[in-house]
């Protein structure tokens, strides 16, 4: 008996030349999947992408050492967020770094208010 193999790519996973063969379909139990995810903290879901979305992800990827194109969105995708992520916190922290420069700017104010008065008003007033 002949053994034919097919060599895997993303193309042959998604013209369904391998992986659509009902004699070779073992399906896991929930459980382990879900034990699965939970341990590299990952998530299926689905999504609909442009199909020239997909080939251009396909090329980038096999001109990156060959990686696999829905590694590379991932990788992608995390790289965005993690971008977000640092220049939302970055902008929240220019506003609070305003707040307390308006807050110094007020007491500096007010010290020098103080200073400036004589001691026995600042006493009558303390009064």
């Amino acid at each position: 008996m002949s053994k034919h193999t097919i060599p895997s790519s993303d193309e042959a996973w998604d013209d369904r030349t391998l992986g659509a063969d009902v004699n070779h379909v073992k399906l896991s139990d929930d459980e382990r999947t879900a034990r699965i995810d939970e341990s590299v903290g990952t998530q299926l879901i689905s999504i609909r992408l442009q199909k020239t979305l997909i080939e251009d992800f396909k090329m980038m990827a096999a001109l990156n050492n060959g990686m696999g194109y829905q590694t590379l969105m991932k990788q992608i995708l995390q790289r965005f967020v993690d971008s977000e992520k640092n220049r939302m916190w970055n902008e929240m922290l220019s506003e609070e770094i305003k707040k307390l420069q308006e807050i110094n700017k007020d007491v500096k104010a007010e010290v020098k208010s103080e200073v400036k008065t004589p001691a026995k008003e600042r006493n009558r007033k303390a009064a």
